[in-house]
């Protein structure tokens, strides 16, 4: 007996403010906007900070449409060549993205080196002031997204513009210590240390990406404990054949197969809805494709991960 279930509208709406969508939108405008002020301003200033911040902030405007196309497309039903819908689109363009952000961060890192050989006269008031502008930008659209931390695909665009904040922070200690002592490496060690943090961060989103897109546990899971708590329904004499996987951010789907007595279709039914239950219940696992099989036939050979696990005293 094979069995299907799945609840997408739950898994996609929740933690979602209404308005999000606009919010990225606004985002979207305010982040461009910086950019241009960033590479003007680095430009002018003789800034590798600024630049290097700017760069930064232009490799925020993928991930922030990515999430905003995926806050558009989440009410989208499947269509008969998409099956699953557009959910997948959205990490492998998270997957590419990671790709350039490793190279611009290569760019930072040479540059600011460059830079550290051959320092060159700052200027700290334009620094300074367009330094206050970013922070004002990320610091505004980390508020807005303040509301929609629940989100999976929400949360790291704030998480990420935090992390933007913090870096203005930075430019502007900087710009206040080169005015105040004459340090001119400060300027391009600042670049560098946002390189470092470009790197560190696009090394994440490709580990991420590659895992999901290979189809791997979702991170937040233990096989066992899945297993286990399939088993805890009454009846269940067996589970194999495990398989979970990440449809797209918050989607995550499970197929197995359990073994149970021989019973009327209406008792398997009630077996069916407890298991799916408790996935959503414990695991949030929204999508389920269960397979169920006669207990106390012969295996066969060949069971993929895991093996049969069976209850306890059953």
């Amino acid at each position: 007996m094979h069995s299907h279930g799945h609840h997408h509208a739950e898994a996609h709406s929740h933690g979602r403010p209404a308005g999000s969508s606009g919010v990225l939108g606004g985002a979207m405008a305010a982040t461009l906007a910086l950019v241009v002020v960033e590479f003007v301003a680095g430009t002018m200033g003789h800034s590798i900070a600024l630049v290097s911040d700017g760069v930064h902030n232009l490799t925020d405007l993928p991930t922030i449409l990515i999430s905003w196309i995926a806050v558009r497309l989440s009410e989208r039903p499947p269509t008969e060549e998409k099956t699953y819908g557009y959910h997948r689109s959205g990490i492998l363009a998270a997957f590419v993205n990671a790709i350039l952000l490793i190279l611009v961060a290569v760019y930072i890192l040479f540059e600011s080196y460059e830079r550290l050989r051959r320092p060159v006269e700052v200027r700290t008031t334009l620094m300074l002031w367009v330094a206050v502008f970013a922070l004002c930008v990320n610091g505004g659209i980390t508020l807005g997204l303040v509301s929609g931390r629940k989100d999976l695909n929400l949360r790291s665009i704030l998480i990420h513009n935090f992390g933007d904040a913090l870096s203005n922070v930075a430019i502007f200690a900087g710009g206040l210590a080169i005015r105040w002592t004459g340090s001119r490496w400060v300027d391009p060690a600042i670049g560098m240390a946002i390189g470092l943090m470009v790197l560190w961060s696009a090394l994440g989103v490709l580990r991420e990406s590659s895992h999901i897109l290979l189809e791997g546990l979702p991170r937040n899971l233990k096989l066992d404990s899945v297993a286990q708590t399939i088993l805890s329904v009454d009846n269940v004499k067996e589970v194999h054949d495990i398989h979970i996987w990440t449809i797209g951010t918050d989607l995550q789907a499970i197929s197995c197969h359990v073994r149970i007595p021989d019973m009327h279709m209406e008792e398997s039914e009630r077996i069916l809805r407890a298991i799916r239950e408790r996935l959503a219940e414990h695991f949030h696992i929204t999508h389920t494709t269960i397979q169920f099989e006669r207990a106390g036939l012969p295996h066969e050979a060949g069971y993929f991960m895991p093996a049969p696990l069976r209850p306890s005293g059953k």
